[in-house]
């Protein structure tokens, strides 16, 4: 009589070895970490001139966007997370002399959009809020990217930025500053 196979033998059976090595697993490091809170802020830096600053993803080449970045407790105010997310990916930071606190300018414009599913199970379930803010500095500063997130930067006209960014919303953002700093100083 044959014995039934092991439950993990007859796992790995019923798929090909196409779908084994295709199928996408989770980094230890981040199943680790508990989920993230679905709510998080966009940051379009920009200069007087509408330069603005992109940052490349270090997980994935080619793909560029604005500072962005999640609530890292759920009573976190808003525009604290957009000014740690700033420091913390380019080295900025909002309330010094070069760049005053009212630099940043919440939009108070937030919108609904699905987490790409690479980013996913970083994230509990659940609709993901992004809260836009543009943040005005003096002049294309020098930044001090973290490398486990991001590994190169640019300024660029706004319109260049936008049509580099990886992201509809990132790109929508970029090409509403125009009118929104208007708005803001009317």
């Amino acid at each position: 009589m044959k014995k039934a196979p092991s439950a993990p033998f007859s796992f790995f059976a019923l798929q090909s070895s196409a779908e084994i090595t295709t199928k996408k697993l989770r980094n230890p490091i981040d199943m680790q970490k508990p989920p993230k809170i679905p709510e998080s802020v966009l940051v379009v830096i920009h200069t007087p001139e509408l330069d603005v600053l992109i940052i490349e993803r270090a997980d994935h080449k080619g793909f560029w966007q604005s500072v962005t970045g999640s609530k890292d407790s759920i009573d976190e105010p808003i525009a604290e997370t957009a000014a740690r997310e700033v420091a913390e990916e380019t080295g900025i930071v909002i309330g010094g002399a070069m760049v005053p606190e009212n630099a940043l300018l919440d939009w108070h414009h937030r919108i609904e959009y699905e987490i790409y599913p690479q980013w996913r199970h970083r994230y509990a379930e659940g609709v993901m809020h992004n809260t836009e803010f543009s943040l005005l500095v003096p002049h294309c500063l020098e930044v001090t990217l973290a490398p486990r997130e991001h590994t190169a930067h640019l300024w660029l006209p706004f319109r260049e930025a936008a049509d580099r960014c990886f992201s509809w919303s990132n790109r929508e953002a970029i090409l509403q500053l125009p009118e929104r700093l208007a708005a803001h100083n009317r």
